[in-house]
């Protein structure tokens, strides 16, 4: 009797953490945004507490858009991805650096760049959805 009440009564499988649905790289691709954005603006303002406000808010944005990324990496995509997109870790290894870099430069062309690469990554993400 038991062992009915415990027992499970629907088998689940999903190549990521839950059933897929829960990961996109739109987050990575909206707070980097966010930092090209903060970049652009500190251009055009000479205000040193603005600029230091700026600087905090892009550095945080940055590392959000890292954590976005990462958890794409290490939970989202699985070996049959790697195999079939054998640059995904280098992808995924550059966008984190370019994001790195956003976070300690002031030139929105650092920013733009982690977008390319984060617009990359969604490629492949969205190609392996349809799969």
């Amino acid at each position: 009797m038991l062992s009915r009440l415990f027992a499970a009564k629907v088998t689940v499988s999903a190549h990521c953490d839950l059933p897929c649905g829960v990961y996109d790289p739109a987050q990575a691709r909206i707070e980097a945004e966010s930092v090209k954005a903060v970049q652009e603006k500190m251009a055009g303002n000479d205000d040193a507490h603005f600029q230091a406000r700026a600087t905090v808010i892009k550095e945080q944005r940055a590392e959000l858009a890292k954590h976005h990324v990462s958890v794409l990496w290490s939970d989202y995509f699985k070996p049959p991805h790697f195999e079939k997109y054998p640059e995904l870790h280098q992808l995924v290894n550059d966008t984190l650096k370019a994001l790195s870099s956003a976070k300690g430069s002031t030139d929105p062309a650092t920013g733009q760049k982690a977008l390319d690469l984060i617009a990359e990554i969604d490629r492949i993400f969205w190609e392996t959805k349809k799969a």
